[in-house]
């Protein structure tokens, strides 16, 4: 099946409708089919409200004049595609395609992505020179010397950008006050390495003495570090100036220690160290990296940290681009324990949980039962079981609907379910359904409900964005605020206040997507306990979707997402790619995003193979130049 085949099919399936072949060359029919059918259909459905008189969301499809028009903003057409195929355009309350409309309308859009994407000659993307966040930062000076100080945690916090993520290339500025951090982290980090003998000793190897004066010892000390601190082969010139700042503290009469602690502080002040800097090469079409290039980006999607003596070894002799070898240094790295940094930083940003220790906030008086033991172990609970299904090839299905969980003694009676002891944690097998997969899990819970109540808004807008990768739009100005509380109003339950507020034109639209959803999940309280009832009255978990699938709490609405895996599949594959390439992923991704979607239907949404396919992908092992429109500079 061919990209834009495999793309439809999910898209298609959702409406009914069959997919027909697309041959995706560059010939005369999409311009003619543009303006003998879709210019019309544009006018048709579309214009009243993305025309020349109003442009609902900034988007103007009246301008589109001819079919060049397209490909020169395939972003917005892919945002389109999008809403045709979850039928949230056009509105329900204004004129509908027919069936055959909308298949054409969405078959056509398909196979101009399909040109634009261009897969016969891909686009790598342009991924700007990547400082450190300050978890590389400290993962990275920990591997280089041992050190167990953390100083970046005294640097300014990190954006996110990209798919979601504090690695994201263009958000990683550098602003003054860093430079100063960097000052005092380096003197940090020297400091616990020439205080404590053992680290010492890895240091000072070879130490100087009768056989080596302390220049050479200086200067092999230096020659060792040059590669492991700049994470490849170091030019000849630029190591000798490193170890000219030694060389002249040992003239001065400087200890030996002092004359190598300037050398070593001159390495941890390199932009060489705090930047991820890739060669570039003079040529206007995209190329292969390097394999010394490719082992840093693969420890640093693995492990957030520098490449091993392993890795290094492979890229020295230009084996680690071998396909085979790849494969095999993405299984031996996941098994060693510096992938838990997948679960932690990837996972936890995705899918919001690391909130649970820091901006979740349900109020102390209300939920005294959340305890900061209590918040510990829902984190602990979502860490452990993405670290399961990342590093020990998981189905990522269990993301959605698992009948286990990670639990210890507490947190297991925080949630009602008995026969676990103590305070270590275990794979438990559940009773039920209930509270299987991220849908139960007490921190997503909790970081999606407000500080009084639940949110079905939140909690289905949760699903929609991060589950689905289909987020709604933001909300209109001016419009009506819902209670902080789930008090009843005017005789009215939260519920029915909440129907009211979606009866409203103006947020009807995206109400309807994310509050059944969001209902589906009112079982569980704000702080993720389950719960049957509110204030004497049995709680109704049942939600109604726009395309009227009718459904009744946490099982139900599982049910319904696992139909929609294709949707979390595609998802899920842009938020890894995206992370693992630092940079968010765009149209001329598509054809590598499809791939992974292919990967993780074939192997039964294995994690091994799909995370060994990110690493194979075309984006992950090549790049390019920046564009003149991207860099007017």
């Amino acid at each position: 099946m061919t990209f834009l085949s495999r793309q439809l099919s999910l898209v298609l399936a959702v409406l009914g409708l069959a997919v027909s072949p697309i041959t995706g060359r560059a010939d005369p029919g999409p311009a003619q089919r543009f303006a003998d059918t879709i210019r019309p259909h544009l006018e048709s459905y579309c214009l009243d409200c993305h025309g020349p008189e109003q442009q609902k969301g900034k988007v103007n499809l009246g301008a589109v004049a001819d079919f060049d028009a397209v490909l020169r903003d395939p972003g917005l057409w892919d945002r389109v595609l999008i809403q045709l195929g979850d039928g949230e355009m056009p509105p329900e309350d204004e004129p509908q395609p027919s069936q055959a409309e909308r298949q054409n309308l969405i078959g056509w859009i398909g196979e101009a992505l399909h040109i634009a994407a261009n897969p016969d000659k891909p686009d790598p993307g342009r991924i700007t020179a990547r400082r450190l966040n300050r978890r590389e930062y400290n993962h990275t000076v920990r591997d280089l010397f041992g050190v167990s100080v953390q100083p970046a945690g005294n640097f300014p916090l990190d954006g996110s950008g990209g798919e979601g993520f504090d690695n994201a290339a263009d958000t990683l500025f550098l602003p003054p006050v860093l430079m100063e951090g960097y000052f005092a982290a380096a003197d940090a980090v020297l400091e616990e390495l020439f205080s404590k003998p053992d680290l010492a000793g890895q240091a000072l190897s070879p130490a100087p003495d009768e056989a080596q004066p302390p220049a050479e010892a200086l200067q092999t000390i230096v020659e060792r570090y040059g590669q492991l601190a700049f994470r490849g082969p170091v030019p000849g010139e630029e190591l000798n100036r490193i170890a000219a700042l030694g060389h002249q503290a040992l003239e001065e009469g400087q200890p030996f220690e002092e004359a190598l602690r300037r050398s070593l502080k001159a390495f941890l002040l390199s932009p060489r160290f705090l930047f991820r800097i890739e060669e570039d090469h003079d040529s206007e079409e995209p190329w292969r990296i390097s394999d010394w290039e490719l082992a840093t980006r693969l420890s640093y999607f693995l492990w957030s940290s520098m490449p091993d003596q392993r890795i290094f070894e492979l890229a020295g002799t230009q084996q680690l681009s071998r396909p085979e070898v790849l494969a095999a240094e993405v299984e031996r790295m996941l098994a060693d324990p510096r992938a838990g940094t997948l679960a932690e930083h990837f996972a936890g940003q995705w899918l919001h949980f690391e909130k649970i220790t820091s901006t979740a906030n349900p109020d102390a008086g209300k939920f005294k039962e959340l305890t900061p033991r209590i918040r510990e172990a829902m984190y602990e609970e979502s860490r452990l079981f993405f670290d399961d299904l990342l590093r020990n090839n998981g189905r990522l299905l269990d993301i959605l609907d698992a009948d286990y969980a990670y639990l210890n003694g507490s947190l297991a009676s925080f949630y009602g379910i008995s026969g676990v002891e103590g305070r270590d944690f275990q794979k438990v097998q559940l009773p039920d359904r209930r509270r299987g997969g991220v849908l139960g899990m007490g921190s997503i819970l909790t970081a999606t409900s407000l500080p009084l109540r639940t949110s079905p808004v939140l909690r289905g807008k949760w699903i929609l964005e991060e589950i689905l990768g289909t987020p709604p739009p933001p909300p209109p100005p001016l419009v009506d605020s819902l209670p902080d509380d789930d008090r009843n109003r005017k005789g009215l339950t939260l519920r029915q206040q909440l129907e009211l507020h979606r009866a409203q034109a103006e947020c009807a639209g995206c109400h309807q997507r994310m509050d059944p959803l969001g209902f589906g999940l009112e079982n569980f309280d704000p702080i993720g306990r389950w719960r049957d009832e509110l204030r004497g009255d049995p709680i109704d978990a049942s939600g109604e979707l726009p395309s009227g699938v009718a459904f009744t709490g946490p099982e139900e609405l599982k049910d319904i997402l696992l139909e929609q895996k294709e949707a979390f599949a595609r998802n899920l594959s842009e938020r890894m790619l995206g992370y693992a390439l630092g940079r968010g992923i765009e149209y001329f991704d598509r054809p590598a995003v499809d791939e992974l979607v292919r990967t993780l239907s074939e192997t039964e949404f294995r994690s091994l193979p799909f995370i060994q396919a990110i690493a194979a992908s075309y984006p992950f092992q090549h790049r390019r130049n920046p564009r003149l429109e991207e860099d007017p500079s």
